[in-house]
């Protein structure tokens, strides 16, 4: 699915939340001097599924630098005016949260950490802002996960998001809803 080039203002990158804050997190604009950062964060992030591949890992590091580009192409050009940002923990990246403002939803395009600051409260932090973001715009939020990827599905379950369609494919559409909107 393509965001017309003819979409409202950029979406802006939610506020960090106080509780984020006070632990010296922050979220800021990517940069090109990001793209080193965003090629690591995206192999840890899929690195596990190739486990069981008969590849070496200079073979794995390969074929995951080269779908990051796809990826990162992909993003570029169906997301225009989408917000691209940067977690950061005392200033250095560890994540990120990609957004993208449509008239129905606030679409959380992507969302990930580093290993080392998986399960520390930060991604679910993010997301309660962005339903505070998406309920300021009057729209639903979504997200798309991998029918596999089960933590992150008990992530989305717990946050109050409810599964739609996987439209045949292997990403399953996740919605919340906002109560008053609901």
């Amino acid at each position: 699915m393509s965001v017309s080039a003819n979409s409202a203002a950029p979406t802006p990158l939610p506020p960090v939340p106080p509780e984020l804050s006070a632990r010296g997190m922050g979220l800021r604009r990517e940069t090109e001097q990001d793209t080193e950062f965003l090629r690591r964060l995206y192999i840890s992030v899929r690195w596990e599924e190739l486990a069981g591949a008969d590849w070496t890992d200079e073979a794995k590091l390969a074929f995951l630098g080269d779908q990051f580009v796809f990826q990162s192409r992909h993003y570029k050009r169906h997301y225009f005016g989408a917000a691209w940002g940067i977690v950061t923990d005392a200033g250095t990246p560890v994540g990120r949260l990609y957004l993208h403002q449509g008239p129905a939803d606030l679409r959380i395009i992507d969302i990930s950490m580093l290993p080392s600051h998986r399960g520390l409260g930060i991604g679910s932090s993010l997301i309660r802002a962005v339903f505070e973001q998406g309920r300021a715009a009057g729209t639903a939020v979504s997200i798309h996960v991998e029918v596999f990827n089960l933590a992150a599905r008990r992530l989305y379950d717990r946050l109050g998001f409810v599964p739609g369609d996987t439209g045949g494919g292997v990403h399953l559409r996740m919605d919340w809803v906002p109560p008053s909107a609901g």
